[in-house]
């Protein structure tokens, strides 16, 4: 009889110990779990900050490439910065919501559950923001037109000024000195690349009053997209609410659509379509140079579009548009490659001040995560929870 009880006991004792050993493991991996999402985070980040320098840079050296091989159309130039959003739609399809609707955010796991916005509001916020991107992209157009790209590349880094007053009454976003840092920097790597290019460049012949509507165009512009930024940002927290993949796309698709029918009624209600012909047999590289141009630059602002939507709601407006600015020094170097130009010693420390601006911002993000998880680790909650968006 004692035997008896005696084996009974170690059996109990085994299935204990066996039981404590399956919960210890379950709770590991639970604990992995948010590090995984953490991690998936990063990727992410990085996924959309790829996107984002390399899409932008390419369209910018084919939007030179089209001026110097004989493009002259503002309206053009225009068109094909959102004309490109029908590759985006197989994704769409895809990442359906039903999908992409499983993984929320951390801070707004009830919200992404809520019941959608209405098909109205969501048309009219659409609507509204592809006319805003099709006046945007012609103040672009006019700016890049009669302006020197040097003085352009200047005028297009105050946005970086614009958006930090948006993002503060908009977005509520905190200033702290590495973030005034990072801004500092990456305005200086701009400002010392269009100073260095203002003398190596000669006098463009511009016209004093063209000069004036492109220089007021461009600082409209920069303005414009830096409210642009924050009003989207913005409308991912109050009006959308669900931060996936899918939103991103939607949010990039429709207003371009809308961009897109704006700029084909400009481009036959100013005439600018009678010449395109003219213009494509007279382009320095040919027919099908000036096709593949302009079908490439339209592919690449929609990738650089992605990233910059996937950045806003990854982490902020404000983070996206330094990304977008760090691109500023980026087109130089690839400039050099592609198109043979000179590398100085200016160029190169423009660079290096882009690369510590971002770093700088980056390392401000580190520290905020590092603070939220040990605010809730002192609370008892499990750290490392973080965006998870599709």
């Amino acid at each position: 009889m004692e035997v008896a009880l005696e084996l009974q006991r170690e059996t109990l004792g085994d299935d204990q110990e066996q039981s404590s050993h399956e919960g210890t493991s379950f709770t590991k991996l639970l604990l992995q779990l948010p590090r995984l999402k953490h991690y998936k985070w990063w990727l992410r980040v990085a996924t959309y900050t790829l996107f984002l320098l390399a899409g932008q840079s390419t369209a910018t050296l084919l939007g030179r490439l089209y001026y110097d091989e004989g493009g002259n159309s503002k309206w053009m130039a225009t068109f094909v910065q959102s004309a490109g959003f029908p590759i985006l739609v197989p994704l769409l399809f895809l990442f359906s919501p039903s999908i992409a609707s499983t993984s929320t955010t951390s801070s707004t796991i009830s919200s992404a559950t809520a019941t959608p916005p209405p098909l109205s509001r969501l048309t009219l916020l659409y609507l509204a923001f592809g006319l805003l991107l099709a006046g945007d992209n012609m103040m672009y157009s006019y700016g890049l037109l009669y302006l020197p790209v040097s003085t352009y590349s200047l005028l297009c880094a105050t946005q970086l000024a614009f958006n930090a007053i948006f993002s503060f009454f908009l977005n509520s976003q905190k200033f702290t000195p590495f973030i005034f840092n990072s801004l500092v920097l990456v305005t200086m790597s701009a400002s010392l690349l269009a100073v260095n290019a203002d003398s190596e460049n000669t006098d463009a012949g511009v016209p004093k009053g063209k000069y004036v509507i492109g220089f007021l165009c461009t600082l409209g512009a920069s303005a414009t997209f830096s409210l642009y930024l924050s009003l989207v940002q913005l409308s991912f927290q109050r009006v959308i609410k669900r931060e996936t993949f899918s939103a991103v796309l939607n949010m990039q698709i429709y207003p371009s659509l809308v961009a897109t029918c704006v700029c084909v009624v400009g481009l036959f209600a100013s005439g600018d379509w009678k010449v395109l012909g003219t213009e494509m047999k007279e382009y320095g590289k040919g027919r099908v140079s000036y096709l593949m141009t302009l079908i490439w630059t339209a592919v690449t602002w929609q990738i650089s579009s992605v990233g910059m939507l996937g950045l806003i709601v990854e982490v902020s407006s404000l983070f996206s548009n330094v990304i977008g600015t760090l691109a500023l020094p980026v087109v130089p170097i690839l400039a050099v490659i592609f198109f043979h130009d000179k590398l100085d010693g200016m160029k190169v420390m423009a660079l290096l001040l882009a690369i510590w601006g971002f770093l700088s911002y980056i390392y401000q993000h580190y520290l905020d995560d590092s603070k939220s998880k040990a605010n809730k680790t002192a609370n008892g909650e499990p750290s490392g929870a973080v965006i998870e968006v599709c």
